[in-house]
């Protein structure tokens, strides 16, 4: 596996978690983590590769209550032209139980991911908060990025 590969699911996972929460400012921002813990990288010939994954992680925010551990899974598409495609989903929860959940990805060639919040409870109920993400070190297993969001 490429350590690019990590970079962008790390990417898309976490940011793509902590952003997709709501939050009650109108811009919201935030930092990042996430750990692989496991990815199966399938070779379906003639330039076509399929890789699952799935990673442990956390996001941060001092303007918004989109604070949270969870977890993460997507896949990685890479076609005959060389281009990768990512696409996650990812549910975080708050110390006190909260929740929410988004998905998102990144395009081939993009310098950031973008997110869409999904569900919520609690303080993330009824939210419609979306925004980006950028990756900020990748150690091809660990990912740290930054994101900011539109929110409610």
């Amino acid at each position: 596996m490429k350590t690019g590969f990590w970079m962008l699911w790390g990417s898309a996972l976490t940011a793509g978690a902590i952003l997709s929460g709501a939050a009650m400012a109108k811009e919201c921002t935030g930092r990042w983590t996430n750990v692989g813990q496991s990815a199966e990288t399938i070779d379906l010939g003639k330039g076509h590769t399929l890789t699952i994954f799935s990673a442990r992680g956390s996001g941060t925010s001092e303007n918004s209550p989109m604070t949270g551990i969870g977890q993460c899974g997507g896949y990685v598409l890479t076609t005959p032209d060389g281009k990768t495609h990512l696409s996650y989903a990812c549910v975080r929860k708050t110390k006190d139980g909260d929740s929410w959940s988004d998905a998102g990805g990144i395009e081939p060639g993009a310098d950031h991911g973008t997110w869409t919040q999904i569900g919520g409870t609690g303080v993330f109920a009824g939210k419609n908060n979306s925004g980006t993400w950028k990756v900020v070190v990748d150690d091809g297993k660990v990912t740290t990025g930054t994101w900011t969001g539109n929110c409610q």
